[in-house]
């Protein structure tokens, strides 16, 4: 069950939904049963039922075993509204469920939600030039990503004959806004990498993505990483942040001695963070996050923890901010052995996972598995969020080499053209190919002529290299000889010389 895993892109939590029903549909065991002395053939108890499908729910990676018996029955409830299921006598829609003996049977009509058309994985938008970015990655004691080249084609062909002279070549200032649109473009490059998407375009909107949200929760941070807010309107209400305190360092506080007062001063925290206007991840990045729920799984742990320190720099700093310390609050209480039980019936942990997962994740349009959705997503953030919510430093990296490479560039003022040719499409994406497979194949020349590298790192890229652009480098070295002869600069020893030191050992012997 846990085999199945959804692939990303849009819409993921209607593919959920789909897959769900359909193991479901698969295995639920169904047989005779009796009722109010009649017999009806193939079909199971409610009770069975949630059984069944909470242990799948559980062992299936794309929801884990934070799943609730409560949450099943309402998984179940749902089923029964779009007709997932029906009871015996074939009502649906407005019947309720219970977790009980009632019996209940599939509908012979597929019970599938549609997707809309050009998502099915065949969709691939491409950004505007100006966001288009070409990296090549490198792996060094962190990841980063490297600018190689801005693939941006002219639309016109300069026939002009002129040539700029050496007092016309400046280098080139760097702006504001194209710091800005570095940050921007440099992060949602990385993460569309590590998502694995063909664009980023399918789950979000990159015209929409805030550069200065970037900016400001990478360097407007205090010494445990929170964010600090200029702006103190969108922070925490005092009186929230003093609850909050209470709760996190409990029992380090003077408390009130009357029953319950833990209870009631997590209930103040809980309707706080529930009469906020928007989930803290915000309805904007909803598919986004539901997109990085394929990589919540042990082989892909580190892929995921790098794509959530992406996403949550995408948000609004008084959203980043609260997200921290609310994280940093219930993972404290859920590991404190001192704090009172806060439920009759459940254990701390599970309860901070049912209180405020939908203030965490959540869609604007109500989605049937918001719930599921969530609770397997904070249930991450509160064993990683130290990691997650920490500055990237390998983001910052890739910026500074970004910038010093357009810094680099030189630019000519008055530089005139004759005259200009428009040219065709066909033309220009021709153009747009070459210019960007020239830089990569000058990125690679790069490699193999730098004589300061040594030649296990050389080797190391050049693997790299083939990985990304197997047909650029099987270009450059179209066979296995003359990759070799690469390195088949070694000194050797002349035979001239083996011969003195052959006949140097036959005299020794006789001797």
């Amino acid at each position: 069950m846990d085999s199945h895993i959804i692939t990303p892109g849009p819409y993921r939590a209607t593919k959920l939904w789909n897959e769900v029903t359909k193991l479901f549909r698969a295995g639920m065991p169904v047989k005779k049963h009796r009722q109010h002395l009649k017999a009806y053939p193939s079909c199971f108890t409610a009770t069975s039922a949630v059984d069944w499908l909470h242990d799948l729910l559980r062992h299936n990676c794309n929801f884990g075993p934070e799943v609730t018996r409560q949450q099943t029955v309402q998984l179940l409830k749902k089923f029964l509204k779009n007709h997932v299921i029906e009871d015996v006598k074939g009502r649906w829609g407005m019947e309720d469920l219970e977790d009980n003996s009632q019996l209940y049977r599939f509908p012979p009509t597929s019970p599938l939600k549609p997707i809309p058309a050009g998502s099915q994985g065949t969709r691939k938008k491409s950004l505007s030039l100006k966001d288009r970015e070409s990296f090549f990655k490198l792996r060094g004691a962190r990841r980063f990503d490297k600018e190689i080249q801005e693939n941006v084609a002219p639309t016109v062909e300069d026939t002009s004959n002129g040539s700029p002279t050496e007092e016309d070549v400046h280098y080139r200032e760097i702006t504001e806004e194209e710091i800005l649109d570095i940050w921007k473009n440099v992060t949602l490059t990385h993460l569309q990498k590590l998502l694995g998407l063909p664009s980023l375009e399918d789950v979000l909107n990159p015209a929409e993505v805030n550069s200065h949200f970037i900016v400001y929760n990478m360097t407007k941070v205090n010494k445990h990483g929170v964010v600090t807010l200029e702006d103190k309107t969108d922070d925490l209400p005092h009186w929230v942040l003093s609850a909050m305190k209470c709760l996190a360092n409990w029992p380090k506080f003077d408390q009130p001695s009357y029953t319950g007062f833990e209870r009631d001063v997590f209930k103040s925290v809980s309707d706080y963070f529930h009469s906020l206007p928007q989930p803290m991840l915000t309805f904007q990045y909803y598919e986004l996050f539901v997109n990085v729920l394929g990589l919540l799984q042990p082989a892909l742990e580190r892929l995921a923890i790098e794509a959530l320190q992406l996403c949550t720099l995408l948000l609004p700093p008084g959203s980043r901010r609260k997200l921290q310390l609310l994280l940093r609050m219930i993972s404290r209480m859920s590991q404190n052995v001192d704090m009172p039980r806060l439920h009759d019936t459940i254990g701390t942990r599970t309860l901070m996972v049912q209180t405020f997962s939908r203030c965490v994740l959540s869609c604007e349009e109500e989605v049937d598995l918001d719930e599921l959705l969530a609770t397997r997503l904070l249930s991450f953030l509160m064993d990683h969020h130290q990691e997650v919510l920490q500055v990237p430093m390998y983001l910052r990296i890739a910026v500074e080499h970004h910038i010093a490479y357009l810094r680099s560039q030189t630019r000519h003022p008055l530089q005139t053209y004759s005259f200009c040719k428009q040219i065709s499409t066909q033309e220009f994406e021709e153009q747009k190919l070459s210019l960007s497979q020239a830089a990569v194949a000058e990125l690679l020349e790069s490699i193999i002529k730098d004589k300061c590298m040594s030649v296990k790192e050389k080797k190391k890229k050049l693997r790299l290299f083939q990985k990304e652009y197997p047909d650029i480098y099987s270009r450059r070295f179209p066979t296995t000889e003359s990759e070799a002869q690469l390195f088949a600069d070694k000194p050797k020893i002349k035979p001239p010389m083996l011969i003195g030191i052959r006949k140097a050992k036959t005299f020794s012997i006789r001797n």
